[in-house]
C-alpha cells in the first residue's frame, strides 16, 4: 500500500485483520520482552492477567453492592413521581405542576462519579424509562464562552461590549444544553440556528434528519413514541398500564456546580413550562453540599422544583470496604506492603478520594510487581505455586538464595542443611514448597485474627489502633515487638470490659473465625465457644458478693479526716492500694482475664510482621518510590529537570554538557531559565537579555573580540520575550509593581 505522492491526495487505509491481532497481544509482547527474568515471561504475564480480571470483577460487584441501596431508593423516587402524574386528586395536581428533582450528594471524589452515574442510567433503561439523558457542563459550553471570559477581565475597554455579548452567549450556552438534552434523547441530529441545520442537512445520513433545537419538537417527539392506538371494542387501559406507556424523561446533570447559574435557571423557566405536556424529571450530581442549589437557583427558580435529597455511601467507607475485599483478605495471593499501602492511603486522603484511583494503584502495584520480580510465578494459587517451584531454573534459585528472608532462614538453620540449601537445588525446592505452605497458613490465621483485634480496639476510647482494620497492618516491625507498643498498651482499658460488652465482642469475635478453613483457628473457635457458654451461664449477681460491715468501717477510706497532712495522705493511699492488691477476684472478672488473655495469645501467635515470613517478596510488593513516581506525579520537577539537562530528553549531542552547566546550543527558554536561576528574588529584564544575548552571540560562532558580540538586535530580542513568556507561563517568574523593569522570581532551589 504504496503511493506515488502524498501531496496529490489524503489516503485511507483499513487495517488488515492480521494487524488487528498483532496489536491486541501488544502488550504482552511489551511485558515479556522487557521485564526482567525473561524465561518465564509468559507465564508471569498470564498469572497477572488472570489475577487482575479476578480482582476487578470482585471490586465490581463490590461496588455495585454498596451502590444498590441509594440505586435503588432512586429508582424507587422515578417511580413514584411517574405514578403520582395518574391520580386525580387537587394534592396530586399541585405536585405535577412542579418539576421532580432528585439532588444525589456523591462527595468530593469527581473521578467515581462517571461509574455511578452510567450504572444509574443503565437500571433507569432497565426498570423505569427509556428515555434518559446524561450531559455534563463541559458539553454545553462552546470556546466561546471560554474565550469571552478571557477577554472580560484582561481587556478592561472591551467590558461593555462584552457584556451586551454576554447576554448571547447566555442564550448560545443555553442552546447547547437544549441539543445536548435533545440530542441524547431522540436519538438524532439537533440544529441550533438556520446555518447549522443546513450544515447538519448536509453531513447527517438519511437516517437521523435534523430537527429544530426547542421542547416543543421534544413534546412531539414524546408524543408520537406514547402515542396509543385507541381500538374499539376494548376496554380503557388501567392506570399501571398508562404509567407505563407514559414514562418519564429523566435529565441527569452530572456536575452541577459547574454549569453557569444563569444557564441552568432558564433551562429550568423553561422546562416548567412543558412539564404538563412531558413527564419531565431532573437528577442533581451534586459534589459539595445541598446548599449549592440554593445558592445556584435563586426561590423563583427552586419553588418550581420538587426536591429531595440522597445521600451517598460516604468514600472513606466505601475504601474500607474495597481494601478489606482486595487486600485484607488471604484470597489473593498479591500482597501489598505496609508503606506502598501508605502511599495508596495518603494519595487518596490528600488528593482526590477517588476509590477508582486506588484501585488503579492496586493495578499498577500488580503490574510493577509482576513485571520487575521474576520470584512472582510463585504469586498463585497453592497448588499451581507448587507446581511451578518445581519448574524453576538455577538463575530463579539463585535469586531465591538472595532473598534477604531466606538468608535469615539459612542463618537459623544447622551447618549441613545451609549447605544443601545453599549447594543442592533439588532439596531447595522441596524446601520451597514448604515454605509456601507456611506462607500461606500464614496469611489463613493473620486476617482473622487481625479483624478480631479490630473488633475488639474499635469499642476502646481514642481508638488506640486505629478506627480501621488497616492501620494494625501499617506498623512496622520494631513498632511492634516494643513492650510499650500500642498492641501491648491496649490491653490495661481492656479489662474494663463490662459483661454484656464482653459477650456481645467476643461473639463477633466468634463469627469470624467460624467461617475460616484452618486448624488452628478451629481449635481458636472452640475455646472461645468455651468462654462464651462459662460468660453466659455466670450470674454476677449471685456470684459477686457485698462488703461486709467490718470492711467498709474499717476501710482506709472512712480513717482519713477531714483536715490531714501530707504524710497521713501518702499513707492512706498505700494501705488502699495494698487492699486491692489483696481483694479477691470475683468470677467474672477472672473469666474476662481469661478471654483476654486468650486473645493476647492469638495476636502474639498469629501477628508476626510480614517482613518476617520466609519468602515474602514472592507475594509482597514493596516499592513505594515506583508507586509514588507513577501515581503522585511532580510536574514543576520534570520541568526544571528538562530545562537544567536538555540533553536527556532532545537527545541531541550538541546540548551535551557537564553537570550544572546548559550549552549555549540549547533551546531559548532553557538558557533564560538557567541565567535566571543565577539572579535574586526580583530580576533586571536589561541585564537578564543582556546576558543572554552573549550566551546566543556565543552559540551562533561571533568572535568574542568583534564589536558586535553580545549586542542585541530585533531577532535576538524577539526570542528573549518569547523565553520569558514561557517561562511566566511555567510559573517561574511573574511581574512585579515595585519595579516596571523587573520581574519577580517564583521558585526556588533549582534542579
Amino acid at each position: 500500500m504504496t503511493t506515488s505522492s502524498v501531496s496529490k491526495g489524503c489516503f485511507v487505509f483499513k487495517p488488515s485483520a492480521k494487524k488487528k491481532k498483532k496489536t491486541s497481544s501488544g502488550l504482552e509482547d511489551y511485558f515479556t520482552h522487557g521485564c526482567e527474568g525473561a524465561e518465564n515471561s509468559e507465564v508471569r504475564f498470564r498469572l497477572c492477567h488472570d489475577l487482575w480480571n479476578k480482582m476487578k470483577t470482585d471490586t465490581e460487584v463490590l461496588q455495585d453492592e454498596l451502590n444498590r441501596k441509594i440505586l435503588d431508593s432512586l429508582l424507587d423516587f422515578t417511580r413514584k413521581c411517574s405514578s403520582t402524574r395518574q391520580h386525580s386528586d387537587w394534592a396530586s395536581q399541585m405536585r405535577a405542576s412542579e418539576i421532580p428533582t432528585a439532588a444525589l450528594v456523591l462527595g468530593v471524589n469527581v473521578p467515581d462519579h462517571d461509574m455511578t452515574f452510567q450504572s444509574l442510567s443503565d437500571l433507569l433503561q432497565q426498570s423505569v424509562t427509556p428515555h434518559v439523558a446524561s450531559v455534563q457542563a463541559k458539553e454545553c459550553v462552546g470556546t466561546t464562552g471560554v474565550v469571552m471570559t478571557f477577554l472580560y477581565y484582561f481587556v478592561p475597554p472591551l467590558q461593555f461590549e462584552l457584556c451586551i455579548q454576554y447576554v448571547c452567549f447566555i442564550i448560545s450556552a443555553l442552546k447547547h444544553l437544549m441539543k445536548r438534552v435533545l440530542e441524547r434523547l431522540m436519538d438524532t441530529v439537533v440544529a441550533i440556528d438556520d446555518e447549522d441545520e443546513e450544515g447538519a442537512e448536509q453531513t447527517s445520513t438519511p437516517l437521523h434528519k435534523s430537527v429544530h433545537c426547542s421542547l416543543s419538537t421534544l413534546c412531539d417527539w414524546y408524543n408520537t413514541k406514547t402515542k396509543k392506538v385507541n381500538t374499539p371494542g376494548k376496554k380503557r387501559s388501567s392506570p399501571v398500564r398508562d404509567e407505563q406507556q407514559q414514562p418519564p424523561v429523566v435529565i441527569i446533570f452530572k456536575d452541577l456546580e459547574a454549569f453557569n447559574p444563569k444557564v441552568l435557571q432558564d433551562f429550568i423557566l423553561i422546562c416548567s413550562r412543558y412539564v404538563e405536556r412531558v413527564p419531565l424529571m431532573f437528577i442533581f450530581g451534586i459534589a459539595t453540599s445541598p446548599s449549592t442549589i440554593q445558592h445556584m437557583l435563586p426561590h423563583s427558580v427552586s419553588s418550581l422544583l420538587c426536591i429531595e435529597l440522597f445521600q451517598s455511601l460516604s468514600c472513606t467507607q466505601h475504601l474500607a470496604t474495597v481494601i478489606d475485599t482486595l487486600i485484607l483478605t488471604p484470597q489473593f495471593p498479591f500482597k501489598l506492603n505496609s508503606k506502598v499501602m501508605q502511599v495508596l492511603i495518603s494519595i487518596f486522603l490528600y488528593h482526590d478520594f477517588s476509590v477508582r484511583n486506588f484501585i488503579k494503584g492496586v493495578q499498577v502495584a500488580l503490574l510493577e510487581h509482576f513485571y520487575s520480580q521474576p520470584l512472582s510465578v510463585l504469586c498463585c494459587k497453592k497448588k499451581e505455586a507448587l507446581l511451578n517451584v518445581m519448574q524453576l531454573s538455577h538463575s530463579d534459585l539463585e535469586r531465591i538464595r538472595q532473598l534477604p528472608s531466606f538468608k535469615r532462614y539459612v542463618e537459623k538453620q544447622e551447618s549441613d542443611e545451609q549447605v544443601n540449601l545453599l549447594k543442592d537445588d533439588t532439596h531447595l525446592k522441596e524446601v520451597c514448597q514448604k515454605l509456601i505452605k507456611v506462607l500461606r497458613k500464614y496469611h489463613k490465621n493473620y486476617y482473622p485474627v487481625l479483624r478480631c483485634l479490630h473488633t475488639l480496639t474499635s469499642t476502646l476510647p481514642r481508638y488506640p489502633l486505629g478506627k480501621q482494620a488497616r492501620t494494625r497492618s501499617f506498623l512496622s516491625e520494631p513498632e511492634q515487638t516494643q513492650a510499650d507498643s500500642p498492641v501491648n498498651l491496649l490491653w490495661f482499658p481492656s479489662r474494663m470490659f463490662a459483661k454484656d460488652e464482653l459477650i456481645t465482642l467476643l461473639q463477633r469475635c466468634a463469627e469470624i473465625m467460624q467461617p475460616v478453613k484452618s486448624k488452628r483457628m478451629k481449635s481458636a473457635y472452640v475455646q472461645l465457644e468455651e468462654l462464651l457458654t462459662k460468660l453466659k451461664q455466670l450470674d454476677t449477681g449471685a456470684t459477686e458478693t457485698a462488703p461486709s460491715v467490718e470492711d467498709i468501717i474499717t476501710s482506709p477510706v472512712k480513717d482519713l479526716q477531714k483536715k490531714t497532712n501530707l504524710f497521713q495522705l501518702q499513707k492512706t493511699l498505700l494501705e488502699m492500694n495494698e487492699s486491692r492488691r489483696a481483694k479477691k477476684l470475683s468470677p467474672f472478672e477472672i473469666l474476662r482475664s481469661e478471654a483476654i488473655e486468650f486473645i493476647d495469645s492469638l495476636v502474639k501467635s498469629h501477628l508476626s510482621p510480614p517482613e518476617s515470613q520466609t519468602l515474602n517478596e514472592v507475594c509482597y510488593y514493596s516499592s513505594s518510590a515506583s508507586v509514588r513516581r507513577h501515581l503522585n506525579a511532580t510536574p514543576r520537577t520534570s520541568i526544571q529537570a528538562a530545562l537544567s539537562s536538555p540533553y536527556y530528553f532532545l537527545q541531541n549531542d550538541s546540548l551535551k554538557t557537564e553537570d550544572g552547566t546548559v550549552s549555549n546550543a540549547a533551546p531559548d527558554v532553557c538558557i533564560a531559565y538557567k541565567l535566571h536561576l543565577e539572579c535574586g528574588r526580583l530580576i533586571n529584564l536589561y541585564d537578564w537579555l543582556e546576558a543572554y544575548a552573549t550566551v546566543v552571540s556565543a552559540a551562533e560562532g561571533n568572535n568574542p573580540d568583534s564589536d558586535h558580540f553580545g549586542k542585541v538586535d530585533e531577532v535576538k530580542h524577539a526570542r528573549f520575550i518569547r523565553a520569558v513568556s514561557e517561562l511566566e507561563f511555567l510559573g517561574f517568574i511573574k511581574s512585579t509593581k515595585q519595579k516596571t523593569d523587573h520581574v519577580a522570581r517564583l521558585t526556588w532551589g533549582g534542579c
